[in-house]
C-alpha cells in the first residue's frame, strides 16, 4: 500500500497553519486582546476561544498525517472527511464574516480561508482516495 500523498500534503499544510497560529498569530492576538477595554469575562472567553481553535488545528493536522500512512487507509476514511468538512466550513466562516460584515474587499483582512480553504479540499481528495471499501469491492 502507498501513502496517501493528498492527505500527506494535507496534513503538512495544517501543520504549516498551526504552527503560524500559535506562533505569529499568538503575538499578533494575545497582547491586544489581554489589554484591550473589553471586560475581562469577554477577554479570557475569546483568550479561551484561541487556545480552542489551537487544539483542533494541531490535533487536525496530526489526524491527517496519520491517516495519510499506508498501514491507517483501513480507518482512515471518516477521520480525514471529517476533517475536512471542519476546515472548509471553517475557511466559509471567515469568508462569510469579511464579506457580510466589511464587505468583499474585506477577505484581504482575514485571509485565514487561503490556507484553511485548500486544506479542507486536499483532505476532501485525500479522503476519497483512502482505502475505505467502497461498494464496488
Amino acid at each position: 500500500m502507498k501513502m496517501n500523498r493528498m492527505l500527506l500534503f494535507a496534513g503538512i499544510v495544517a501543520a504549516f497553519t498551526a504552527a503560524i497560529h500559535l506562533f505569529a498569530g499568538t503575538r499578533e492576538i494575545h497582547a491586544p486582546l489581554l489589554a484591550s477595554a473589553l471586560a475581562q469575562p469577554i477577554r479570557l472567553l475569546l483568550y479561551a476561544c484561541w487556545h480552542l481553535v489551537s487544539v483542533i488545528l494541531a490535533l487536525s493536522a496530526a489526524a491527517l498525517l496519520w491517516s495519510a500512512m499506508p498501514g491507517n487507509r483501513a480507518a482512515a476514511g471518516a477521520l480525514p472527511a471529517f476533517v475536512s468538512l471542519v476546515w472548509l466550513l471553517f475557511g466559509l466562516v471567515f469568508l462569510i464574516v469579511a464579506v457580510v460584515f466589511a464587505g468583499l474587499p474585506a477577505i484581504r483582512m482575514l485571509p485565514q480561508w487561503t490556507l484553511l480553504l485548500p486544506v479542507g479540499i486536499l483532505a476532501w481528495i485525500g479522503a476519497r482516495k483512502s482505502g475505505v471499501p467502497s461498494e464496488h469491492a
